[in-house]
C-alpha cells in the first residue's frame, strides 16, 4: 500500500447539495417559500470568478503604480450564480419572465429584497466552506 494511498480521489468524500429557501415572495401552492438547490463550487471556479471580478485601481500620489481590488459585489453574486442548481438561472424563458439577459441579474430579480439577498448570499458563503463571511474578511483585510 502507498504512502499516499489515502489521499487518492476515490477515498474523497463527495460534497452532497444543500438547499435553502432564500425567498418568501416565491412560494409552493401551500404557501411555503420554494428551497433552492445549491452545489459545491470548485477551487479553480472560485479563482477564476476572483480574477475576473478584481480591477487595478490606480494608488493616489503614485503615477503608474496600481494595485488590485475585488469588487466584492460583483463576486458574491457570481459565486450565488454558479452555486445555483435549481432554478435554472442559466434558462433563457425564466430571464425573459423577469426581464433580464445574464444569471446574475435573474438571481437579483428574483431575491430581490435586500435583507433576503444579504441572508442567501451569507448561506451560500457558509455552504461553500467561508465561516467568516467575505465582508468581515475585507474588513479585517484593510485594519491589516
Amino acid at each position: 500500500m502507498s504512502k499516499f494511498s489515502r489521499f487518492m480521489k476515490s477515498n474523497k468524500i463527495e460534497k452532497k447539495n444543500g438547499f435553502y429557501a432564500p425567498t418568501k415572495s416565491l412560494c409552493d401552492e401551500n404557501g411555503k417559500p420554494l428551497a433552492w438547490e445549491f452545489r459545491h463550487i470548485t477551487s479553480k471556479e472560485n479563482e477564476a470568478f476572483r480574477d475576473d471580478c478584481t480591477i487595478e485601481v490606480q494608488i493616489t500620489g503614485k503615477p503608474n503604480l496600481f494595485r488590485p481590488k475585488l469588487q466584492s459585489g460583483k463576486y458574491i453574486q457570481k459565486l450565488i450564480a454558479a452555486s445555483v442548481v435549481t432554478p435554472d438561472l442559466y434558462d433563457a424563458q425564466l430571464q425573459d419572465s423577469y426581464g433580464v439577459s445574464t444569471p446574475e441579474e435573474l438571481l437579483l430579480a428574483m431575491v430581490d429584497d435586500p435583507g433576503e439577498y444579504t441572508d442567501l448570499a451569507a448561506f451560500v458563503q457558509n455552504f461553500q466552506g467561508f465561516n467568516t463571511p467575505f465582508e468581515d474578511k475585507v474588513d479585517e483585510a484593510k485594519t491589516n
